[in-house]
């Protein structure tokens, strides 16, 4: 069974539909990238399946669970992270504080508990912080973990969001142009990066990117998208000899 469902969604904003009857499965383990121009429906997509938009019409089947509308904070305590194609950090927080921030999402006590410190708060405490070190160790952001997310290089702001994605345990993890802004060395290594996690923490993986040469390199299967409507899907190499995906897109330089 797909770990991930989508069915028929579709997203209007007053007279416009953005995407029109959406179908996508992910299952255990896959990469499936989302291609397309900019204007496509791409991050419209990601945003209905995070509930950011409450899809007009279709549902979203997580895990056998039907998580159509449901509050993000839900859908990420099910299993579903994200990170965006514009970094989303806490700039004046430390990178160890970033992470621990992601933790919070898992946390049992309630408000009195944490407000007053109680024992039951302050062991889920020591464990947040056990688990977040790891983690950047994990991830070869250990040594940053007192530094300033502001002060860090472009690509590892982009690792320090993906390891505050997976500080929530994600099944699915979704990346919105993980590549945006960088050059064809920091991108290779991004893709590296990846493959890497995606083994590590045995994750499912729903990627909107540009990049076709990481697209190509780390995907089981791609879609395709024009104008909010799937026009091909299929493996790399179905994609890359589909004659609309070539006339549209891959005939196009990326720096176009």
């Amino acid at each position: 069974m797909a770990l991930l469902k989508v069915e028929n969604a579709t997203m209007q904003f007053g007279g416009l539909t953005a995407v029109k009857d959406f179908n996508l499965e992910i299952n255990d383990g896959e990469i499936v990238s989302l291609i397309g121009p900019n204007g496509a429906g791409k991050t419209t997509a990601f945003n209905m399946i995070t509930n950011v938009y409450t899809p007009t019409n279709g549902k979203i089947i997580f895990d056998d669970k039907d998580i159509t509308g449901m509050r993000q904070d839900l859908i990420t305590k099910n299993g579903i992270a994200r990170t965006f194609q514009n970094i989303r950090l806490f700039k004046d927080l430390t990178v160890l504080d970033n992470v621990l921030m992601a933790n919070h999402v898992h946390i049992k006590s309630n408000f009195i508990e944490a407000t007053l410190k109680l024992p039951k708060y302050r062991r889920e405490e020591k464990k947040m912080l056990e688990k977040s070190l790891l983690l950047l160790e994990e991830l070869g952001l250990e040594d940053l973990r007192y530094e300033k997310a502001s002060s860090l290089p472009y690509g590892k702001q982009r690792k320090l969001e993906i390891a505050r994605a997976l500080a929530t345990n994600p099944k699915l993890l979704l990346l919105d142009e993980p590549a945006a802004g960088m050059n064809p060395t920091e991108t290779d290594e991004l893709t590296g990066f990846v493959r890497e996690i995606k083994e590590k923490f045995n994750l499912s993986i729903f990627m909107i990117e540009h990049h076709m040469n990481m697209v190509m390199g780390l995907s089981d299967k791609i879609q395709v998208f024009e104008y909010g409507i799937t026009i091909a899907e299929g493996t790399p190499s179905e994609i890359q000899n589909d004659k609309k995906v070539i006339d549209a897109y891959l005939g196009v330089s990326e720096d176009d």
